[in-house]
């Protein structure tokens, strides 16, 4: 660190100390009608501001301390040893000053009562004004953590109130869309019943459809897990529309193992890699079947897709890896480190992806 530096951190200490200095060696020449040789008044302030410092650090670290008998034994053995070193110091300083005849005016050298009680008066002195710096410090410091402590309060309340205009917000939206679905939903049983008997395809499209919006609309919380059960069937619905839709000349097939009563799964993951596997992959290949296998053994779920990637690029490529970025996302949030996504395209051109959730994280449970 430079000298440009050090003056900038400490210019208040060195300007207080300037001015201090000043006015005193001037004040007390004017009272002796003397002044002392610079010898002394370079070694006596050293020692001074030594002390100062000394102690500031030393009484600081005392008032950290939480029994008030042990704080007070602290800061009466510091300042006892404080006086005893000063004094010592003081008096062999004297001692050097006078025999390295750095001075020219004689002194005397006598360790006497009047010596000691002038070293004792002047360590406390200092002594003083160090406990008056730290406090002043502290009171700084404590004045600073009220003002974070209310700036961070500020903002918690404004977090607050802006939650509870969302939820105020979102309880209108839901209050006035309970028209629309319950039309919605009534409207699609009327066409599903007239095209039962003339068009069954139609029909079995209308009933799929209606279905998974009534699942879209349930709009679990952010943090709510859902039953997987109830995902597995919302893709068997999406399988079947695209089915109905392409006139059944896709080649994809669902293979669930293991018993899924009890487990639960963050909503919407499974139909997104679904989704992006019509959106984006050739799902009408003749050699490669597009596979979505989902499989729990009790210690862990893993949830396996597979499709051959289209030789036309989607127009959508940049919201198909968002997608999936999401889906990364929100496993890690939910699963930590008890879950490993893996996504990639083979030298095959078939692109893959890969959910590993161990059993050990409790969030698999439906009782939870």
């Amino acid at each position: 660190m430079n000298i440009s530096k050090l003056y900038t951190r400490y210019k208040i200490h060195i300007l207080t100390w300037t001015i201090y200095i000043v006015y005193e060696v001037f004040i007390v020449g004017l009272i002796n009608k003397s002044f002392g040789q610079p010898a002394i008044y370079i070694t006596g302030y050293m020692m001074n501001i030594l002390l100062f410092y000394t102690h500031a650090t030393l009484f600081k670290n005392a008032l950290e301390k939480n029994e008030i008998v042990k704080k007070t034994l602290v800061i009466i053995t510091i300042t006892s040893i404080e006086i005893a070193m000063y004094i010592i110091v003081m008096y062999f300083l004297r001692i050097f000053l006078k025999y390295t005849n750095l001075i020219t005016l004689p002194l005397p050298i006598a360790f006497n009562a009047e010596l000691i009680v002038t070293y004792i008066y002047r360590s406390l002195y200092f002594i003083g004004f160090s406990t008056g710096y730290v406090y002043i410090i502290k009171s700084f410091e404590e004045r600073k953590k009220v003002e974070e402590l209310e700036r961070q309060t500020l903002v918690t309340q404004l977090e607050k109130q802006a939650l509870e205009n969302d939820l105020v917000e979102s309880q209108n939206n839901y209050l006035r869309s309970q028209i629309n679905p319950h039309f919605l939903f009534n409207t699609l049983n009327f066409i599903y019943n007239d095209a039962r008997k003339k068009a069954p395809m139609a029909a079995d499209a209308i009933m799929n459809l209606s279905e998974m919006m009534r699942y879209a609309l349930k709009r679990p919380e952010a943090a709510e897990m859902v039953p997987l059960s109830e995902e597995v069937e919302q893709i068997e619905h999406l399988i079947n529309l695209h089915r109905l839709r392409t006139g059944n000349s896709i080649n994809m097939k669902l293979q669930v193992t293991g018993d899924l009563f009890g487990v639960r799964f963050p909503p919407l993951i499974l139909l997104t890699l679904v989704e992006n596997m019509f959106k984006h992959g050739n799902v009408s290949h003749s050699a490669q079947e597009a596979l979505v296998k989902i499989n729990y053994t009790g210690e862990e779920l893993s949830v396996y897709t597979i499709n051959m990637v289209n030789e036309v690029p989607s127009r959508s490529t940049d919201s198909h890896h968002v997608g999936i970025e999401n889906v990364a996302k929100r496993l890690h949030t939910f699963y930590g480190t008890d879950v490993t996504f893996e996504y990639f395209k083979d030298p095959s051109n078939r692109y893959i992806t890969e959910i590993k959730v161990q059993i050990n994280n409790p969030l698999l449970n439906l009782n939870r």
